[in-house]
């Protein structure tokens, strides 16, 4: 049953970005919610007997496929610039986008039923992501800095991800970094779902 609604909810979304060419290009992971809330859509899913965590999980997995595509597209393009990393690794890389799309989606969703204006979402969005994407050492080695500013991101589960995936583009599987990103990467995934499905279920009583 679960399956099912979730396959219904992801196709009907999915359906609605394919006639969208300019979000699939461009869209970013900063869901709509709030538009959605106000033209009612949210409170007409509601009284359907799907549950919340199909509800959930149908949009949150188009989300993963938009992001995912993406992902692939920046590849070609770092490929086409000269980057050299083993297919395995790649495709690694894109299991872990795909569980961070998950995990972050679930959590936007949340944060969208509980801000009261679309005006909020934003500055609450950028307030969180920004020293996250800053302290995973996605842009630097945090080695690079001061001792005291490379423990930060060890309290962060970006960290854990980038270092799994550095390891994979270059070909090592069997690493420490690898086995930490594998399990904070569920772990974030399992949590932000159940966080996620847990507003749905207080919004929707």
């Amino acid at each position: 049953m679960l399956l099912h609604d979730t396959s219904l909810i992801f196709g009907r979304y999915v359906r609605q970005t394919l006639r969208s060419r300019f979000q699939i290009f461009f869209g970013i992971l900063m869901p709509l919610l709030h538009i959605e809330k106000s033209t009612g859509v949210v409170e007409r899913m509601r009284v359907t007997p799907v549950s919340r965590l199909a509800l959930l999980l149908g949009r949150v997995l188009r989300d993963a496929l938009l992001f995912m595509f993406q992902a692939v597209l920046l590849v070609l393009a770092a490929l086409a610039m000269g980057l050299r990393a083993p297919l395995p690794g790649i495709l690694i890389g894109f299991a872990f986008v795909g569980l961070l799309t998950v995990s972050l989606a679930s959590l936007s969703y949340a944060l969208a039923m509980k801000v009261h204006t679309p005006q909020a979402f934003g500055p609450v969005i950028n307030s969180l992501t920004t020293p996250a994407v800053l302290l995973s050492g996605l842009m630097l080695p945090m080695t690079l800095g001061p001792a005291w500013l490379d423990v930060l991101p060890h309290f962060t589960p970006f960290r854990y991800l980038v270092d799994a995936v550095r390891d994979a583009y270059v070909g090592s599987y069997a690493t420490a970094h690898m086995l930490y990103g594998v399990l904070v990467a569920l772990a974030f995934a399992l949590l932000a779902v159940a966080v996620g499905t847990r507003v749905f279920r207080r919004a929707g009583a």
